[in-house]
């Protein structure tokens, strides 16, 4: 009698183990999270796709600061792999820019040295716009903002001109891009834009582009720059690209 007592005890003992094991092994698997792309992360399958995507910024670019939208395009296609290279994918850095006296995240990625030093960004748009800046602010791109609007050639050879790449092939390659896609329509957007806000309204709304003062807007729209100062509560004469203006023209 005691020795089925005995059996039994040790049996319900290695029944007991046995689910504390199940348990302890169930409690160890490790979740398997799923997370769900980004809304606002881009479907580019292809290079007509990035033009789809990208054309609005590139547009509005130019008319923020001048910059051909076919040339902004074509670097964006050439430099970011029509959105599928790494520097895209990883950082949003759609032009190749470089770390230079960049404070703000990085990424490092083989280039014409091993692990160069390049920007990132959160928002494609951010790397857009930084395009802008990155040519509108520095003195040796000064020469490509005498030219026309619709040069993309010369746009193409200043920049290679000026350091923006070191391949000397650069050019043509923008150029090809250019024609290939017809991005050359996209520089008509704003021709005679100026022209066009003075209608018969009194007061029109400016954005402020590179090389706007007070002064060539007071003569512009046919005012004041007192005017132009008390409408917009202005303290001072200084403008900001992208600034909105009231303006009321007599």
């Amino acid at each position: 009698m005691k020795r089925i007592i005995i059996f039994i005890f040790l049996g319900l003992l290695v029944t007991s183990c046995g689910s504390r094991r199940k348990a302890k092994q169930r409690k160890s698997t490790p979740k398997v999270v799923v997370t769900k792309p980004s809304k606002k992360t881009p479907v580019i399958n292809s290079t007509l796709d990035y033009i789809s995507y990208f054309k609005e910024s590139a547009v509005n670019e130019m008319r923020l600061y001048d910059i051909p939208a076919s040339i902004t395009l074509a670097q964006g296609i050439l430099e970011s792999g029509s959105g599928k290279g790494r520097l895209a994918r990883d950082a949003n850095n759609h032009f190749g820019i470089k770390c230079h006296e960049w404070t703000g995240p990085r990424v490092y990625h083989d280039d014409d040295k091993d692990q160069e030093c390049f920007r990132k960004y959160k928002d494609p748009s951010q790397s857009f716009r930084d395009h802008s800046k990155f040519l509108a602010n520095r003195k040796r791109y000064a020469g490509l903002f005498k030219l026309k609007k619709d040069d993309y050639k010369g746009w193409a050879k200043g920049l290679r001109k000026a350091g923006y790449a070191t391949d000397p092939k650069y050019p043509q390659k923008l150029i090809s891009l250019i024609e290939r896609y017809e991005l050359y329509k996209f520089d008509t957007k704003t021709k005679n834009r100026r022209t066009n806000k003075r209608s018969t309204t009194n007061t029109i709304r400016h954005t402020v582009r590179k090389g706007d003062t007070l002064y060539s807007l007071s003569k512009l729209y046919n005012t004041t720059v007192d005017s132009i100062k008390q409408q917009n509560n202005l303290r001072s004469t200084e403008l900001s690209i992208g600034q909105q203006l009231k303006i009321s023209s007599n």
